[in-house]
């Protein structure tokens, strides 16, 4: 049976086209049969997804303990002897676009990957800047460049998909990573662990540090988003479970302004929040300035591995933690690439191991040389030009 492949980042959700709302009730993003305090689950909700990821966060990664971009989690090898071919090799990349800070870090790495090795004569990017027919269209041209492997990271699923099936006619190596698409076409699709996981590692750590009852206050960027919709519904599940109070589930559209202001009428109405949950944490900072304003401790609080909120985290000795989405998944595409081209075995889906920052590994996180939004999992630290080219 053909597994779906559907993963987006959190940061490329920031700049999804959809109508975003703001409701107390979480139900109007979509209804499953499972509901509970928090209202009913969206129409993304897989229980057995949610378990096999869940289960992942404990599963030993195979691979070189030190480079997590390398390691896999349960794979199930594929043989690849039919693509083995003599270098020098000309990948090929179309991209979904550059336009947010996860995206950029990202593709930095995946051009110092490039970098590293010497039988990779040519490197072609197309940027699709968000917009599908223009992918369709670079996807198209690509498959007649006479490329060795063509790597994509679909802008969407659905629509990308029959330009990925094209593709892999061609007989041309086709690798998809961080979006994916619904054909098992591609020789690997490379993805962390995913939404499930992200969402319920920060529901874990409040149920863990907000006393019993205390008032939680969710905070999300849009419904309708695949890995967005997948976080919450493991945090939900978790809540609806737990005996904490979630008193609102909001929409921000990923703005700080607006997420200010959400918190402080929150505190204003609620009198205290014990506890922050966001399903993206490009705008932790501003929620927790909104509690700096009113006065008030900052409770427990989830972020996400940028520079501006781990700083912060650390500097004020906050009670916080940070799952991630790591950006050192674009080295594997590369990496992937070229075991094809010399005919070894890879992973059919290439899970990576999805880290969480927390109090006891902050540090090793934290870069104050870096800019604000750079994300700390990169695994680009010992890559050529670092730190300056990601500055």
């Amino acid at each position: 049976m053909k597994r779906t492949w559907q993963v987006v980042t959190a940061a490329t959700a920031l700049v999804l086209a959809a109508t975003a709302c703001s409701s107390d009730n979480p139900s109007d993003t979509g209804s499953d049969d499972d509901s509970g305090d928090t209202g009913s689950h969206s129409d993304f909700y897989d229980k057995a997804e949610l378990d096999r990821q869940l289960g992942f966060r404990t599963a030993t990664a195979e691979g070189p303990a030190d480079q997590p971009w390398e390691q896999m989690l349960s794979p199930e090898m594929v043989d690849t002897a039919k693509f083995k071919k003599e270098g020098p090799y000309k990948l090929c990349f179309s991209n979904a676009a550059v336009n947010n800070p996860w995206r950029q870090v990202g593709f930095k790495t995946m051009q110092a990957e490039v970098d590293l090795h010497d039988e990779i004569s040519d490197f072609k990017v197309l940027d699709a800047e968000g917009e599908d027919d223009k992918q369709i269209s670079d996807i198209q041209s690509l498959a007649s460049e006479n490329c060795s492997a063509i790597i994509v990271s679909p802008n969407t699923t659905s629509t990308l998909t029959p330009a990925v099936d094209g593709a892999c006619k061609t007989g041309v190596p086709v690798i998809v990573f961080d979006r994916g698409v619904t054909t098992d076409c591609p020789v690997t699709f490379i993805h962390p662990i995913g939404g499930y996981a992200f969402g319920a590692d920060g529901a874990e750590f409040l149920v863990d540090e907000v006393d019993g009852g205390g008032k939680v206050l969710a905070l999300r960027i849009l419904p309708g988003v695949d890995v967005l919709e997948t976080r919450w519904s493991a945090a939900k599940d978790i809540f609806d479970d737990s005996d904490l109070d979630v008193v609102g589930v909001e929409f921000t559209d990923g703005d700080a302004a607006k997420t200010k202001t959400i918190v402080d009428d929150y505190i204003q109405r609620e009198g205290q929040i014990d506890g922050i949950w966001m399903d993206a944490g490009a705008t932790a900072v501003a929620a927790i300035e909104a509690f700096e304003d009113a006065g008030v401790d900052v409770p427990p609080i989830v972020g996400e591995d940028q520079q501006d909120f781990l700083t912060k985290w650390q500097e004020d000795g906050l009670t916080a933690i940070s799952p991630t989405y790591p950006t050192y998944q674009w080295r594997t595409p590369v990496i992937a690439a070229l075991r094809i081209l010399n005919g070894e075995q890879v992973p059919k889906e290439w899970v990576l191991p999805q880290p969480t920052i927390t109090s006891d590994n902050l540090g090793e996180y934290v870069n104050t040389d870096m800019p604000p939004l750079h994300y700390a999992m990169c695994g680009c630290e010992e890559l050529p030009e670092y730190p300056d080219a990601w500055k």
